[in-house]
């Protein structure tokens, strides 16, 4: 039987959906939104479901309406933290206008090529639209494959072709199996894909990016490296599991998620600290990681800070900057989410999220602006609709 948890987040409806199959949740998620007129439905589907039939279902319900989105490790709904789900957005349609675009074939992806996608997406979006400032009025949103291995290529493309349109957004997921993720586009489920949507919205908001950790003085350099598959075969000339457990602090300890969760490594960027999350060891004790990594590059092992402070504090900031906030479009990490776990604060994060409408899903990459991250939860922050 279906489980209904719909609501409205004045311009954004919100509902979710708990059902046995794929048709039974796409009727459920169809029946919450059908009265609303909207500019698109964006769906975050647990790998509970089959992507491809729920898909088809939900596109069949709601033929006027465009239905993006992807699959998940997880789900932010309006009572926090799911799973087994699907997790659905409708965008009014006075409040949202929208143009997008699928990016294909990510296994033989071009910068070039992308680019060229992307700028004919941004001169449809441009004509549609006729906004003047794309800083002020205008946001992308990515969802990625997230096994594609190719977010830093694609988001290259991405800002060498929307001029000032800040994009935000995650890879998509596949519980912890690591095997399979798809994004939703035209109705039909694809994987070695990206989906990008370009939103303009009259009403105010922010994109966000927050992480709980802080940079120490214990440096390692990257001496041998396989980087088109992301993985760190030696740091500081030594075995990478090895002496990434030295660094860190674990000794023998056996390497799994919950350890690379709760001990990420950080790069230097342009002045900030992002995080270099680990996915797993493979047997000959390499590190195989979620972003992309190079020969040469240094890491800086990271400090934990307290997870529900650092998020509630900026969550805090965002509606006092903002004058109060109607929905945080939120794309968390699924490692950060085991941290939180293995740190037993489950219960105090999810009831946050609940407490102040973050909705989304759990990623298996999170993209900011002209980078792909992990271990963050990065999102946009909607504002109130003032009186018209």
């Amino acid at each position: 039987m279906a489980e209904r948890d719909g609501s409205v987040a004045e311009s954004i409806v919100v509902a979710q959906a708990k059902a046995a199959s794929p048709r039974e949740a796409a009727e459920d998620i169809a029946s919450q939104l059908a009265s609303a007129e909207l500019a698109m439905i964006v769906v975050f589907v647990s790998p509970f479901y089959d992507a491809a039939s729920f898909i088809k279902e939900i596109s069949d319900r709601m033929v006027d309406t465009p239905v993006f989105g992807c699959t998940t490790a997880g789900e932010l709904a309006t009572h926090g933290w799911d799973e087994d789900s699907v997790v659905a957005l409708g965008f009014d349609a006075e409040d949202f206008t929208i143009s997008a675009c699928a990016l294909p074939d990510l296994s033989s992806f071009r910068i070039d090529r992308g680019r060229a996608l992307c700028g004919d997406l941004y001169r449809e979006f441009t004509k549609r639209t006729e906004h003047c400032d794309a800083r002020h009025d205008s946001f992308g949103l990515l969802f990625i494959d997230g096994m594609c291995q190719r977010e830093e290529a694609v988001m290259s493309a991405i800002y060498g072709s929307l001029e000032d349109i800040p994009v935000v957004g995650g890879s998509a997921g596949d519980g912890l199996r690591f095997e399979r993720s798809w994004v939703f586009y035209d109705g039909k489920a694809f994987t070695d894909a990206a989906v990008l949507i370009l939103i303009k919205t009259r009403l105010p908001f922010r994109l966000f990016k927050c992480e709980h950790f802080e940079p120490t003085s214990s440096k390692m350099v990257v001496t041998e490296a396989d980087i088109e598959r992301r993985v760190v075969k030696e740091i500081n000339a030594e075995s990478a599991a090895l002496e990434y457990s030295r660094a860190v602090g674990l000794g023998d300890t056996k390497l799994d998620a919950f350890s690379f969760a709760a001990h990420p490594v950080l790069v230097r960027v342009g002045g900030a600290y992002y995080a270099r999350s680990i996915q797993r060891m493979d047997p000959d004790g390499s590190l195989r990681f979620f972003c992309a990594i190079d020969e040469g590059m240094v890491l800086t092992v990271a400090r934990a800070l307290d997870p529900v402070e650092s998020t509630s504090n900026l969550l805090d900031e965002i509606k006092r900057d903002m004058g109060g906030v109607s929905i945080f479009l939120g794309f968390e990490c699924i490692l950060r989410r085991l941290d939180v776990e293995q740190h037993q604060l489950s219960r105090e994060m999810s009831d946050l999220y609940r407490r102040n409408n973050v909705i989304g899903f759990h990623t298996y990459g999170e993209q900011y602006r002209s980078m792909h991250v992990n271990q963050t939860l990065t999102g946009v922050a909607i504002g109130r609709r003032t009186e018209r």
